[in-house]
């Protein structure tokens, strides 16, 4: 096995910071601190301003646009500009939305430093599909109801098969597991109707925008009315969708008073 390159000698130094869902009291003290010492921050677009205000007025603030369906910024370019920087001896702060390690690439980010020999620190932050079953009052696992949860991307690399839904709703009927599918809506019908094959047509389903912000809404309904509802109450990315018996008691509730059919956390 070829060993890892040495660090840099008089390089600055990286740390992958979750910000988390969006609002800035669910931040780490440990990801604050680091933000308020960077001297140069890679911010990606989902993050507010609420968090980037914690930098210090003196820092460099570059904006690397990642959000699903929208034009981005390469992610070859931004590993090259954390090395460039770290080379010129910054400290410097990858704030990505929500945890580095949950659909954020961080993984890709590190290996790549660390084969250029740069030391990576990663500070974890709270995930949008955590935050957003949270904002409604319903747990990921519960004993009665879900023995375990899988966070899945309902958008496939180009040029991969992407994930065999069918089998995946077979699983989490007999499994019992709540479904967390980030970035899911542009695909959400195709999903719905292989997630079909598998699991009730009556089986609870939330739609959550914008989770954790001011500027949430969400929607309660059967995987049966899943595209339906995105359509009718114009739900748009980001937006997490959790299938799953974790929900019924929320969707007993909505049914019991239709007028709530959409809210505002």
């Amino acid at each position: 096995m070829t060993p890892p390159p040495s660090p840099l000698t008089g390089q600055g130094s990286c740390t992958l910071v979750g910000a988390g869902p969006g609002d800035p009291e669910l931040l780490t003290i440990k990801a604050v601190k680091a933000i308020q010492v960077a001297t140069v921050l890679l911010v990606d677009d989902l993050v507010s301003e609420a968090i980037v205000a914690l930098a210090s007025p003196t820092a460099r603030i570059i904006h690397v646009g990642k959000r699903g369906g929208c034009k981005s910024t390469p992610q070859a370019f931004i590993e090259k500009l954390i090395l460039m920087a770290v080379r010129e001896g910054e400290t410097v702060v990858r704030l990505k939305g929500g945890d580095p390690f949950v659909f954020g690439r961080g993984g890709e980010e590190v290996e790549h430093l660390q084969a250029a020999g740069v030391r990576v620190t990663v500070i974890n932050g709270i995930t949008a599909g955590l935050a957003a079953v949270t904002s409604l009052g319903v747990p990921l696992t519960h004993r009665e109801h879900a023995h375990g949860v899988v966070f899945i991307t309902g958008h496939a690399k180009p040029g991969s098969t992407g994930t065999d839904w069918k089998a995946l709703a077979a699983t989490a009927h007999s499994a019992r597991l709540t479904l967390v599918i980030y970035m899911g809506v542009s695909g959400a019908h195709s999903i719905q109707d292989q997630l079909l094959t598998g699991l009730p047509a009556s089986t609870p389903v939330a739609v959550i925008q914008n989770a954790s912000l001011t500027s949430q809404r969400h929607a309660v309904c059967t995987l049966a009315e899943l595209q339906r509802t995105i359509t009718r109450e114009k739900l748009m990315s980001p937006s997490v969708i959790v299938v799953g018996d974790v929900l019924q008691g929320t969707l007993a509730l909505q049914q019991a008073l239709p007028e709530a059919r959409t809210a505002r956390a």
